[in-house]
């Protein structure tokens, strides 16, 4: 059962998501908060695996909402969701730890696929923050004086590991396409952050694609 956390401060948005996960078996709305004090206060007490996190609440930042969620429990993944598709809020709450964005025009589908997927440990975004990240990226690679000697050598199953987190496998789906253990999957994945300096999946993707790393 996965334990949902629903934080926006819109009332009628939260009743609308709670209604369309209450109908979801395998999903659990545990509670709902309306500001971001509440979401870190929640999580302490109650067992809690996704916050559905506003970007912007009355309070403080849903970056910073992130920020220390990172700090204080990291074993509670965050999924943004937000109406705001600019490329600064998107990089911005990744940086800080969120494990997808999704825009809150979303379908039904898509949210229940994006809760699914970010459980399963791998990363998600909406179609459109995903040419917003490229965009970003790409214009940033322009910009950049970075040479290929200081883009950081993977290996081969490094590589293959790297390109399937990249286009949102879950551990356990990584470990059967290449016929290798959870461990092994885990080992990889623990390298790659390594090596990449990056502190979870959303950041590999990021500095993959910045770094042109899954061509």
């Amino acid at each position: 059962m996965i334990k949902v956390l629903i934080a926006d401060d819109h009332t009628m948005f939260v009743d609308g998501i709670e209604s369309i996960l209450k109908l979801e078996e395998g999903v659990n709305v545990v509670g709902r908060c309306y500001d971001g004090a509440s979401v870190l206060t929640f999580v302490q007490k109650q067992p809690t695996d996704i916050v559905l996190l506003d970007v912007n609440l009355p309070d403080m930042s849903g970056i910073e909402v992130c920020k220390q969620l990172a700090a204080t429990k990291p074993s509670v993944k965050v999924l943004a969701i937000s109406m705001y598709n600019e490329e600064s809020y998107v990089s911005e709450i990744l940086n800080h730890g969120a494990r997808g964005y999704i825009l809150k025009n979303t379908g039904r589908e898509e949210l229940l696929k994006a809760i699914k997927t970010v459980q399963g440990g791998a990363t998600y975004f909406s179609k459109d923050v995903t040419e917003t990240i490229m965009k970003g990226l790409m214009n940033r690679r322009k910009s950049s004086s970075k040479t290929s000697a200081d883009i950081p050598k993977i290996s081969r199953r490094e590589k293959e590991v790297l390109k399937l987190i990249a286009e949102e496998f879950t551990t356990q789906e990584i470990a059967d396409k290449l016929f290798i253990s959870l461990k092994t999957v885990e080992s990889h994945r623990a390298n790659l952050l390594a090596k990449l300096n990056a502190r979870n999946s959303a950041g590999l993707v990021r500095i993959s694609l910045e770094n042109n790393l899954l061509s």
